[in-house]
C-alpha cells in the first residue's frame, strides 16, 4: 500500500482506553495547529466503534473549541446519548492539555427504503489531465517560507485536482465557485466507517476556499487568520474515497470576519454523496515587515 494511505488510515484510527474512552495521535499538513478534518475524522471514528450493527453515519455536527496542539494526543469522550429502534446518537468531546478543543455530535441510521431524488452534478471536466495541488506547489516552492517547504512538498494521501487552478500564492478576485476533484492515491479496505472518516477528514481540505476567491485572498500569502469555526456533514450514499469525487464549493455570505461555505460532493458518475456546510474565520493580519497594526 501507498505509504501516504497507509499513515492516513494509521492516523484516523483511535485507541479504546476505557469503554467511552479513546485515543488519537495527531499528524502534521504544515498548519500551525491540528488539523480540523483530523479531530473530524478521528471522532467519527470513536462515536462508531460504540454503535453495533450495520447502522453507519448520516449526519454530524461540530465545533472547533480551541486550537489543538499538533504534538499531543488526544483523548475522545463519547456519551451514548440515545440507541433507538432505527436511529443512534452519540456526542464526543475531544480534550487536550485538560481542555475540550472540539464538540461533536453524529447521527447513525440503519439501511432502509424510501423515495429517492438528487441533485445533478456540475459539467465540468473530468480529473484526468488536471494538475494536482502538490505540482501547484512545488511549482512555487521557492515562495514557502523554509519551515514549510518538506511538509507542502512531500507526497499526500489525498490528491486533489482544481477544475480550475490558480496562483495559491496570488489568486485572483473570482466569483465564491470552486470545484475540485479528490480521492485517496492507493486502494483502501473495504470498511465503510474508515471511507466515511477519510471523507470527513478530507471535507475540510480548501472549503473555505470559496469564501476567500471574490476577494483575492490566499492562506499562502501569510496575512489571513483563517479558522473553521464549526462544520456539518451528511452522509447520502455510499461510496469509495479511492475513486474520484467532485467537490463543488461556493459561498453565499462572509462579513463580521467569518466566511459561510456549502459544498457537495459527487461521484464521477453523477451521484450526489455527501453535503458539507462550514462557517470560518477569516481575518486580516498584516504582512510580515508592515507597518500596519492588527
Amino acid at each position: 500500500m501507498n505509504p501516504q494511505v497507509q499513515e492516513l488510515i494509521g492516523l484516523l484510527q483511535v485507541e479504546q482506553l476505557e469503554q467511552n474512552l479513546f485515543r488519537g495521535i495527531s499528524g502534521d499538513i504544515g498548519s500551525p495547529r491540528v488539523f480540523g478534518g483530523q479531530v473530524l475524522g478521528q471522532a467519527l471514528m470513536a462515536a462508531a466503534l460504540t454503535v453495533e450493527g450495520s447502522r453507519t453515519v448520516h449526519s454530524l455536527h461540530a465545533y472547533f473549541l480551541r486550537p489543538g496542539d499538533k504534538h499531543a494526543r488526544i483523548v475522545y469522550d463519547v456519551d451514548r446519548i440515545r440507541d433507538g429502534g432505527s436511529f443512534t446518537t452519540r456526542r464526543v468531546v475531544a480534550i487536550q492539555h485538560g481542555q475540550p478543543i472540539f464538540n461533536f455530535a453524529a447521527s447513525f441510521h440503519v439501511p432502509e427504503d424510501g423515495p429517492s431524488h438528487r441533485a445533478g452534478m456540475p459539467q465540468v471536466p473530468g480529473p484526468e489531465g488536471l494538475t494536482s495541488d502538490l505540482e501547484l506547489r512545488r511549482q512555487h516552492i521557492h515562495k514557502l517560507p523554509e519551515r514549510l517547504r518538506a511538509v507542502l512538498h512531500a507526497e499526500t494521501a489525498i490528491e486533489i485536482r482544481q477544475v480550475v487552478p490558480l496562483d495559491p500564492f496570488d489568486p485572483p478576485v473570482a466569483p465564491p465557485r470552486n470545484d475540485a476533484w479528490f480521492r485517496a492515491v492507493d486502494r483502501l479496505p473495504d470498511d465503510p466507517v474508515l471511507h466515511q472518516a477519510m471523507l470527513a477528514y478530507s471535507s475540510d481540505f480548501g472549503l473555505l476556499r470559496s469564501a476567500l476567491m471574490p476577494h483575492g485572498m490566499s492562506f499562502m500569502k501569510g496575512n489571513l487568520q483563517v479558522v473553521s469555526l464549526d462544520h456539518a456533514m451528511w452522509f447520502h450514499e455510499p461510496f469509495r474515497m479511492d475513486e474520484w469525487m467532485l467537490y463543488t464549493t461556493d459561498s453565499p455570505f462572509a462579513g463580521n470576519a467569518r466566511g459561510f461555505c456549502r459544498g457537495s460532493i459527487f461521484t464521477q458518475d453523477g451521484r450526489l454523496i455527501a453535503s458539507v456546510a462550514q462557517e470560518g474565520l477569516m481575518r486580516a493580519t498584516p504582512l510580515p515587515g508592515s507597518s500596519l497594526q492588527p
